[in-house]
């Protein structure tokens, strides 16, 4: 009997997801633990299994289509059979669904993001490829990179261009007739913009970040440290270990250090109650191409210097190509945000739910310092604890940044 596969919820927090990629066609015989596609979640691209056996009768969202979750993506079942009844009964059941949930929420209407507009008077590329039958990701991607669609074999279903088929397309050569020539002395512009979906990780981060800061009052704490023995300590290590120690590293060893000294800062707002983690697991914030990630260093005060090093660039890696799962970004206790090799002297970050705080980390620069009464130059950094005052005070987040500095300033109590 044919069976419709909906669209699962893949981490937490997803509502929606964007097909990337179908791994099979109309056709295609499967089985239960088949990879059917590649989807994109709020977090990475993760691989969606299909729990049916049987062979692929329709496909029903294109690839570079957001599709809520539990929605309907595809038909399974045998061979020649008849699905189309199946498909309107779920076509009834969505109408009724939406019709429901507009009248709920008709007082809150929702915005829902435009498909990707780019400005035909100074893009030309982009206007001859509105024309071409292809994905709404392929299109996306041809605006960003210049490249025109037309002449481009499609690959998708019915010859629709798709993602993969622009991996090695050349972008259009710029043309020298998009170039105002200059009238009688009298700057001449051209006004253009172009505007894209917000991607599920965007999404995600916009939504978490804004209830935080909204919801959690925030108040801030900066000190300015020494780094003078942090750096030559560094250097020392790095001459004889296999794997390099970034400033980072200690920075992540020396707050899980000190957050096992002051419990209190290592703990969670949960609206009746507070809970105060013995374990330290240490968020640790990485930029990518959509947006932010925060992968868990586990029990980061019980490894080595060595050990964070490894995992936080083995981390790095998988956020770059979409590969970290579920388990990589769950049960952080407290976060760190470095900035410093940016060159940002200081700022302030937004509180990481469920964590009551979260440490800033600005660059390690030359200043000018007082060093036993006497005047030399000195290396220092900056550093802001952000912290929930539902759960931290002032005097709290202020001894713990004293242990820190300490445990910065002198690096080799970190070794005892």
């Amino acid at each position: 009997m044919a069976e419709i596969i909906t669209l699962p919820k893949m981490s937490d927090t997803m509502t929606e997801g964007v097909i990337v990629r179908w791994t099979v066609k109309i056709g295609d015989s499967v089985k239960s633990g088949d990879i059917i596609a590649e989807v994109e979640t709020d977090k990475a691209t993760m691989d969606m299994e299909v729990y049916s056996k049987g062979q692929i009768l329709h496909l029903i969202a294109s690839e570079g289509q957001a599709i809520p979750v539990d929605a309907p993506i595809a038909v399974v079942g045998q061979p020649g059979e008849d699905f189309q009844a199946l498909l309107s009964g779920a076509a009834t059941a969505s109408s009724n669904n939406n019709a429901t949930t507009s009248q709920s929420s008709s007082s809150n209407p929702v915005e829902v993001a435009p498909a990707p507009i780019v400005s035909t008077t100074s893009s030309p590329v982009s206007d001859s490829n509105s024309r071409v039958l292809a994905s709404p990701l392929a299109k996306k991607i041809a605006a960003e990179k210049g490249i025109n669609l037309n002449g481009i074999q499609g690959t998708g279903e019915n010859g629709r261009i798709v993602k993969k088929d622009l991996e090695n397309a050349p972008a259009a050569s710029p043309s020298t007739n998009s170039i105002a020539a200059p009238v009688s002395q009298a700057v001449i512009g051209q006004e253009s913009f172009t505007e894209v979906p917000v991607s599920q990780m965007r999404k995600t981060i916009a939504a978490r970040l804004g209830e935080s800061k909204f919801t959690a009052p925030h108040f801030y704490l900066t000190v300015e440290i020494n780094m003078d023995k942090a750096t030559v300590a560094r250097e020392q290590m790095n001459a004889i270990s296999d794997v390099k120690i970034s400033m980072n590293d200690i920075v992540v060893k020396a707050a899980a250090a000190s957050l096992r000294k002051h419990p209190n800062i290592n703990s969670s707002w949960l609206d009746t109650k507070i809970r105060y983690n013995h374990h330290i697991h240490i968020g640790v914030a990485m930029a990518v191409e959509d947006g932010l990630l925060v992968p868990v260093v586990r029990f980061a005060d019980n490894k080595s210097l060595s050990q964070i090093s490894t995992e936080v660039k083995a981390y790095g890696a998988k956020a770059k190509e979409k590969k970290l799962q579920p388990q990589d970004w769950a049960g952080n206790t407290f976060t760190i945000s470095n900035l410093g090799m940016f060159g940002i002297d200081e700022f302030t970050a937004i509180i990481n739910p469920p964590d009551a705080c979260i440490l800033a980390v600005g660059t390690v620069k030359d200043a000018v310092g007082v060093v036993n009464g006497e005047i030399k130059p000195v290396k220092t950094m900056k550093v802001t604890l952000s912290c929930d005052h539902r759960v931290v005070d002032g005097a709290m987040g202020a001894a713990f940044l004293q242990t820190l500095k300490s445990y910065l300033e002198e690096p080799v109590k970190l070794l005892v």
